[in-house]
This record gives C-alpha cells, sequence and structure tokens, in this order.
C-alpha cells in the first residue's frame, strides 16, 4: 500500500512523468543500491524445471534490466531468477524516443523499445566473474542492421558469446517492434533457426547436458500458428515456451487511455492478462502438459498468478505488474503458493 500511495505515485511524477527517464533513474538507483541489499529471494516453494533449481517460481522478464545492470538488486527483492536482455549481436541505440507510454487506468505500458542494448559482447563482459544467486536466463533477439535472412548467425554469435553464463536461453523472436522479427516464428524459418541454435549449443557444451534453450511466443498467434510453432519446437528438442510477449491488439483499454491507443509497440500489462493464460492453457493442452511453460503476461495479483499456475504454467515472470504493484507483489505470490 505505501509503495501505491507514496512511492509510485512520486516515480510516476519524477521527469515530468518521462516514463523512460524513470526507469533509467530507478535502475540506476537499484544498481548504486545493490552492493548494500541483503539477499532475501524466497526459498520456501523451490522447484526445478527444465534441469534448472529456481529457488521459487516468480521471475523478473526480459526487459526491465536488459544490460544487467542492476543483477544482484532482484534477488534481493524477492525473485527467484532474472532474465536479461533482450540482447543483440550488435549494439543499438533502439527506435527514436519517445517509446515507452504508461496507460494508468489499464494499468498497462505500450512500448517500442526495440531493443535497445549495448550488445552481446557488453553484457558477457559485465557478466564475467558475478555471481548471482539465482539462476539467470539471457534473452536473445536479432540485431535491427541484420537482415532477416542473415538472422540465424546473428543469434548464434551472441549465443556463442554469452552460453557460459547463462542458466537457460530464451530466443525472443515475437517482439513487434523490429522489422520483420515476427516472421521467424513461421514454421520454415523457426525450424532453421533452432537447428543452428541446439547444434551450436550442443557444440559449445563440451560433451556436458546443453543449456536450455526456450522459444518466446507473441500472443497474437492463432492456435494453428502456435501449434506448428511447438511442433517445430518438439522437431528441435526446445526445453519449453515463454508465453507471452507484447500484443498488438488494444482490446481492454480503459475509456481514459483510448488516446494513446494508436500508439505504435506492443502492449503489456492487465489487458493481456486473459489472453496470455488462454496461450499457456492452449500450449499446456497441446503437449499434454509435457513442455514448461513460463507464463508471463497481465500478472498483477496473487490470483493471476495462481490462475496461470492453474492453466498450465511451471514458472512465472512479472514486468509491468511490478511498475505498478511494487515489490510486494512477488513477495505476495510467493506467499500465497
Amino acid at each position: 500500500m505505501v509503495y501505491k500511495q507514496v512511492v509510485r505515485k512520486a516515480l510516476f511524477r519524477l521527469h515530468g512523468g518521462d516514463a523512460e527517464r524513470v526507469h533509467e533513474t530507478t535502475l540506476n538507483t537499484l544498481a548504486r543500491l545493490s552492493p548494500l541489499m541483503r539477499f532475501s529471494t524466497a526459498d520456501n516453494n523451490p522447484r526445478t524445471v527444465f534441469g534448472v533449481r529456481f529457488p521459487n517460481p516468480v521471475g523478473l522478464a526480459a526487459g526491465l534490466d536488459k544490460d544487467g545492470r542492476a543483477l544482484p538488486a532482484w534477488p534481493a527483492l524477492g525473485f527467484g531468477f532474472v532474465e536479461v536482455g533482450t540482447v543483440t549481436r550488435h549494439p543499438q541505440p533502439g527506435n527514436p524516443r519517445p517509446r515507452l507510454f504508461r496507460l494508468r487506468d489499464s494499468e498497462a505500458i505500450i512500448n517500442r523499445m526495440g531493443f535497445n542494448n549495448a550488445g552481446s559482447q557488453e553484457l558477457a563482459a559485465k557478466l564475467d566473474g558475478l555471481r548471482l544467486k539465482v539462476p539467470l536466463g539471457i534473452s536473445i533477439g536479432k540485431s535491427k542492421v541484420t537482415p532477416v535472412e542473415e538472422a540465424v548467425d546473428d543469434y548464434r554469435q551472441s549465443l556463442r558469446a554469452l552460453y557460459r553464463f547463462g542458466d537457460y536461453f530464451a530466443i525472443n523472436v515475437s517482439s513487434p517492434n523490429t522489422p520483420g522479427l515476427r516472421s521467424l516464428q513461421d514454421k520454415t524459418a523457426l525450424d532453421e533457426l533452432l537447428q543452428e541454435l541446439t547444434a551450436t549449443a550442443t557444440e559449445l557444451a563440451l560433451g556436458q547436458p546443453r543449456k536450455p534453450i526456450l522459444v518466446k511466443i507473441a500472443p497474437d498467434l492463432s492456435d494453428t500458428a502456435i501449434a506448428e510453432v511447438l511442433q517445430v519446437c518438439s522437431d528441435n528438442g526446445i526445453a519449453g515456451i515463454i508465453a507471452t510477449n507484447t500484443t498488438l491488439s488494444r482490446d481492454g483499454l480503459a475509456p481514459a487511455d483510448q488516446a494513446l491507443a494508436p500508439e505504435a509497440g506492443g502492449l503489456s500489462g492487465r489487458p493481456l492478462t486473459e489472453r496470455a493464460r488462454e496461450v499457456v492453457r492452449f500450449v499446456s493442452k497441446e503437449t499434454d502438459g509435457k513442455l514448461p511453460i513460463i507464463g508471463v503476461g497481465g500478472i498483477a495479483s496473487a490470483e493471476d498468478a495462481l490462475r496461470m499456475f492453474d492453466a498450465g504454467a511451471s514458472l512465472l515472470q512479472i514486468y509491468t505488474g511490478f511498475i505498478y504493484e511494487g515489490p510486494g507483489l512477488v513477495r505476495r505470490i510467493n506467499q500465497a503458493l
């Protein structure tokens, strides 16, 4: 309650309400404070998923700390795992500003960040020597300057640079903010990409079991398209699915937020709650519950989390819910479990 009544109000007013500047200030503050923050991740609901032990199943979604600037802070706030990125082979500034918009009445965000990040080599240098106390996922995407027909090598170079640092890798082919990226969800393109990445991971594993590779999918795919993605994942030994990314739909926005609906970009937050759960339920049913799913999208309460687990998720990730509800959301979900 203190977060929503005091902290959130102050943050949302900071920098004249510029959402991206507030995000940067918050991340910088957490980075400075993280050496002083005591490790506090709840370990009262551990689970092992795709061969990785998680002290609790509530993770930080990719996008909030793209370059791993505040990594020690997230376990101190209760997260059971952290996903950095999305990172690309080449450093890139992302799309022009403004590119991040709060839709307060809808408890949602529209972003068209465009994979702004320092590049996979810079992230590797940052992770070298770091000992994170929870599992680390690394989300990999395509560089904007790389043509779609050369995407495979672009992903492969990032995987090579970062393989020894991640506990699992998320292949992001579903962001709406990089031209042509979602075409990589098509059956033939995805099959080629995953064949090469799993082969590269096997090579890098040096005779050990290869680290898990997951695929992150869009909520805007039809059931038929999702079923095709799942078949390709099965054919290539993919360890799990992350469902879902942001949506291009503007359904469910509050009247006060309709003025922002035309802004380009992906929508996250409460309007995505039902659709994300539907996709998780479909994936679970289609795979007979045998393929692990990280459920993400519109989780803003402990009840949302429990329903996501009921739909078939093995783990959860939050981002927008964390922005609107604060660190207490992580604690409430873990307590509910």
